[in-house]
């Protein structure tokens, strides 16, 4: 009994370890509507393009609050330099819309869909 201890154990141990490490791409998944990434993408597309300066603030908010949900989700399971360059992209955006920049923002918001794409693979 106690070598089935000694070998299952590890064996168990480095089977969670490598579950948690690829499980980024389903847990970057929205679980509630608080934390649907791609739909605040579209709508702050849409707030964007209608010029509606002060409902894309509130909606990059609601992008950020959502990314932080989902940042504890995923910190183990993908690399530190994807969470980092999504965090960036996101306050660019935030700077661009402050600043009512549609070019800028459009920029910032096609890279931060395409970031959010390439999450987890």
């Amino acid at each position: 009994m106690r070598k089935f201890f000694i070998v299952s154990i590890p064996i168990v141990t480095i089977i969670c370890f490598i579950l948690i490490m690829l499980s980024g791409n389903y847990l970057k998944n929205s679980f509630s509507q608080n934390d649907n990434v791609p739909q605040l993408i579209q709508v702050l597309n849409k707030n964007i393009s209608d010029e509606k300066w002060e409902e894309a603030n509130s909606t990059i908010e609601r992008l950020d609050q959502a990314w932080n949900k989902i940042v504890r989700r995923v910190q183990f399971s993908l690399e530190r330099d994807e969470i980092n360059g999504f965090s960036f992209t996101l306050a660019r955006l935030r700077g661009a819309i402050k600043g009512k920049d549609k070019v800028s923002s459009f920029s910032e918001l096609s890279e931060v869909y395409e970031r959010w794409n390439s999450l987890g693979k």
